[in-house]
């Protein structure tokens, strides 16, 4: 029998839909972790699916650190201007500016394969992923300049 709480739960923190998130609790029995490791295996296969989807919409989005000596901005590129409208990704934009301004990146594949300053289990790559699954569409990193006073 299915944990509403635990939908609940796992709804909240993935941000993905209700369906998904029933799906992968009936088939995990309830287990919020297991649920998760499923729903990351669908997000790879889905992902697979979407990679070649066009991505011409999108935003820009901009960091400014603090102390005015640091900034970033970044282009994500999406299909539907509807996502690219979305506060979600709008969150996601922000983050990764932040991520730029962090740690230098020399390119896309780079900035791929850094680890997540909120979070060092997860890689850049894999939170794309998780935005691929929230929204059921491609999305991807186009380009990206970090600027540094003194530079």
């Amino acid at each position: 029998m299915l944990d509403i709480k635990k939908l609940k739960q796992l709804r909240l923190e993935t941000g993905i839909s209700i369906a998904l998130c029933k799906k992968a609790l009936e088939q995990s029995n309830n287990d919020i972790l297991e649920a998760k490791k499923l729903l990351r295996k669908w997000g790879i296969e889905n992902i697979k699916d979407k990679i070649n989807h066009s991505t011409s919409q999108g935003a820009i989005f901009s960091y400014i650190h603090h102390n005015k000596k640091i900034a970033a901005l970044v282009e994500i590129l999406c299909e539907t201007d509807f996502v690219a409208n979305n506060t979600e990704l709008i969150k996601f934009g922000n983050e990764l500016c932040m991520q730029i301004a962090s740690i230098p990146a020399k390119n896309v594949e780079e900035l791929m394969n850094q680890e997540y300053i909120r979070d060092p289990n997860k890689k850049i790559s894999d939170l794309i992923n998780e935005v691929v699954l929230k929204f059921g569409e491609n999305i991807k990193v186009g380009r990206f300049i970090r600027w540094e006073m003194g530079e």
